[in-house]
């Protein structure tokens, strides 16, 4: 048995050293078709200022067969020491596969749950499954996208390239993920937050992983211009989602997908959309497992809009018009408050791909659909009520089938967002009257009371 074990493993390491040091990846302009290296602090085409993507070397993916990969990825044990313990780079190949695993920061992001919801999902006559991404060292998903932009900025440091400062804007998920690993690598970081918009949660992240943090009298937007500045102007380098470099980690959702429903594809994918790097990372993700023949089709992907800040749904209902940005409204998915996403184009792209759907979604829809959520075990953040409320929407409509098998991707944890739980349970959201408040039952310390209390 020891022999066969020794025998086994050492085929996986034979497979991971060539695959790592034979494969590679590079950006690339879908626009005019030019290519950078991953070395280079570059975020727009220098050609044609279109945005770039990471691309990888299929060819010589596809040398191995899909068995050969599943074997490789499910032999890879999430929780266990070291990298490919990570849910992200235990499928190092086919994210960066030139970053040696010593320069590789990870904290054991990824490998999240996928929950089944059988009450709300047979309340809204589907099978609901959720993609429980907040559950990573920060709270949200994000993690898997900064795990692979500091472990790429760790490579380059070893080799001598040198970065002042890595910054981002960010509405609070981003700036928790880039101070904490930024902190683990030993890097400075920069957060620009638009002051007085997000929750006190939030805050509290990057300012305890010792980031730098500037609290603009500005939006998400305009903290945006501040930082592309800084990038274009001063050498900083990009920490948001316009790096392509954070698509790599996130498509990685799609392959644990794919992989815990025993490489089976879901019918819908559903996922909140506001700067809508995720809407074209999951469709990157999807789309290279079938073209490796991991999988036989792409599922149909279903983006969710606050409809204070939806400007990708008013495209879509115009047949995918060019981008109008808007002045986000408030919401209480303050994530995804974003009226100018820099992902547009991106995400225009991958929805048109899968033939995928957009949907807007009111603070009344996700307020009400965030309480059914709890009430039935689950305890979600806005974001993904958004999601939760748009698949509502859609199964209404006819569009998603009743029965169908919808993946919706929860992108933060719900204790991220206590003052919004509090005010929905008080029923004191702004706006919104749910006509029920959730308070708890005061009684003296007397047994009699507190039987009339419980049962009653």
């Amino acid at each position: 048995m020891f022999i066969i074990i020794s025998f086994q493993k050492s085929i996986f390491r034979s497979i991971s050293y060539l695959t790592v040091n034979t494969l590679n990846a590079k950006f690339h302009c879908s626009s005019c078709q030019a290519t950078y290296q991953l070395d280079e602090s570059v975020y727009d085409c220098k050609s044609c200022g279109g945005l770039l993507e990471v691309i990888h070397d299929q060819n010589a993916i596809k040398q191995r067969s899909a068995d050969s990969w599943r074997t490789l990825f499910e032999s890879r044990h999430y929780g266990s020491p070291g990298p490919y313990g990570s849910g992200v780079w235990r499928y190092h190949e086919w994210v960066l596969p030139e970053v040696a695993r010593d320069d590789i920061v990870t904290m054991g992001e990824g490998g999240t749950p996928l929950t089944l919801a059988k009450r709300l999902g047979d309340s809204l006559g589907l099978q609901i499954l959720v993609k429980q991404c907040g559950h990573s060292i920060t709270g949200s998903f994000k993690d898997l996208g900064m795990t692979v932009l500091i472990s790429q900025l760790a490579s380059m440091r070893r080799r001598g390239i040198k970065v002042p400062a890595v910054a981002c804007a960010s509405t609070g998920d981003t700036s928790a993920a880039l101070a904490a690993y930024g902190a683990a690598a030993g890097l400075r970081t920069l957060v620009l937050l638009p002051r007085g918009k997000i929750t006190a949660a939030q805050m509290v992240q990057p300012l305890s992983s010792g980031a730098h943090v500037i609290a603009i009298d500005t939006d998400f937007d305009g903290c945006m211009k501040h930082v592309q500045r800084l990038c274009n102007e001063e050498g900083v380098y990009l920490a948001n989602s316009k790096n392509s470099l954070r698509i790599e980690g996130q498509k990685t959702v799609a392959f644990e997908i794919v992989q815990a429903l025993g490489w089976q594809v879901p019918d819908w994918v559903a996922i909140p959309g506001g700067n809508l790097g995720n809407v074209s990372a999951l469709v990157a993700g999807f789309s290279q497992l079938l073209e490796a023949g991991l999988i036989t089709h792409l599922p149909k992907v279903l983006c969710a809009q606050a409809e204070q800040a939806n400007p990708l749904f008013r495209s879509y209902k115009e047949g995918f018009s060019p981008l109008i940005p808007l002045i986000a409204g408030v919401t209480q998915a303050s994530a995804i408050r974003i009226g100018n996403p820099v992902s547009f184009p991106r995400a225009v792209r991958a929805l048109k791909q899968v033939d995928g759907v957009v949907e807007s979604v009111s603070e009344t829809e996700l307020t009400d659909i965030a309480r059914r959520a709890d009430e039935s075990g689950l305890y979600v953040c806005p974001h993904t009520a958004v999601a939760l409320g748009a698949v509502e929407k859609q199964q209404q409509a006819g569009v998603i089938a009743k029965g169908a098998r919808v993946v919706v991707v929860a992108t933060a944890h719900g204790l991220k967002f206590t003052e919004f739980k509090i005010a929905t349970a008080a029923d004191q959201v702004a706006g919104v009257n749910l006509g029920v408040e959730r308070k708890p039952c005061e009684v003296p310390d007397d047994y009699a009371a507190v039987l009339k209390a419980a049962l009653g």
